[in-house]
């Protein structure tokens, strides 16, 4: 039997929560570097084609493939052994290309770095279809919270550079991270009803929310 949220079905202008894991549970990422190298990459895939700056310097040095307007990043959160992503897309191919080309281009910069072979990630990426405006939001809300795996507070989550939350706290922009389709729907002006206190303040109820509207998919 095949993985769970391996074999994906694909639809035009959705909401898909992607992520995948080094293989054997091994990291994907061992540096600042790798970091910021995956996300280096998620910009020039998703940055205007005028805007990607100069030929990248690692191998493989062609230009990237673009997805600027098939494709909209909303959330994004790595940490050492796994990554999580949601993403919107226009064409109902547009993940499934990307992702390919996405995942092979940085496992050959890892390889590369790091004098090795093979594939780093553990089979295909998984991908979960979101179906509704309450999964969106609680997805959104899982990914920002998944580097407590390796935070020792809840405080130090607006801190954490390999995340998109920041991006939703306003307290740094990246172009190509779009957090409005979310941030739309909480207020800027009250703080219990805002993004920041409905990540961050989690009750048991919420967390059994998150359970049986994200988790249960993984």
């Amino acid at each position: 039997m095949p993985a769970k949220n391996v074999i994906k079905e694909y639809h035009e202008n959705s909401y898909y929560h992607l992520y995948n894991r080094g293989v054997a549970k091994q990291p994907i990422f061992l540096d600042d570097h790798d970091y910021k190298m995956f996300l280096y990459y998620l910009k020039i895939y998703l940055s205007q084609p005028n805007l990607q700056g100069e030929t990248l310097k690692v191998p493989p040095t062609r230009q990237l493939k673009n997805f600027y307007n098939r494709l909209k990043l909303l959330a994004y959160c790595l940490i050492p052994n796994h990554f999580h992503l949601l993403i919107y897309q226009t064409e109902a191919e547009g993940i499934n290309l990307f992702m390919r080309s996405f995942a092979t281009k940085y496992a050959i910069y890892f390889n590369h770095k790091y004098n090795r072979v093979g594939t780093i990630f553990q089979g295909a990426y998984k991908a979960v279809l979101v179906k509704n405006e309450q999964q969106l939001i609680y997805l959104s809300k899982y990914i920002h919270r998944n580097a407590l795996e390796i935070l020792p507070t809840r405080s130090l989550l607006e801190g954490y550079k390999y995340s998109s939350y920041g991006n939703y706290l306003k307290l740094f922009q990246q172009d190509w991270v779009k957090p409005d389709d979310i941030l739309d729907l909480f207020s800027t002006s009250k703080y219990s009803d805002s993004y920041r206190s409905f990540v961050e303040e989690t009750d048991e109820r919420d967390l059994l929310t998150i359970k049986n509207v994200v988790i249960e998919e993984i």
